[in-house]
């Protein structure tokens, strides 16, 4: 009894991996030059985040150093 309802399951999975494939066909994927150029404006701003951090955490550490120890 329970074997109808196993297949509907799996068609509906079939189904759905069948709309996924032609989903993917219509993705405008970007071109490598464009992923590229990508990567490397975040990485870039990653590293100005993180040196202006470094930054703002010496100087911070440095007045508080000075004034309160």
């Amino acid at each position: 009894m329970k074997m109808p309802n196993l297949l509907h399951r799996a068609s509906g999975v079939v189904g759905f991996l069948r709309e996924v494939k032609t989903e993917t066909k219509r993705v405008n994927w970007p071109t490598r030059d464009k992923t590229i150029k990508d990567t490397l404006i975040v990485v870039a701003f990653a590293v100005a985040v993180a040196l202006f951090l470094s930054a703002f955490d010496y100087i911070f550490q440095t007045l508080l150093n000075t004034f309160f120890i």
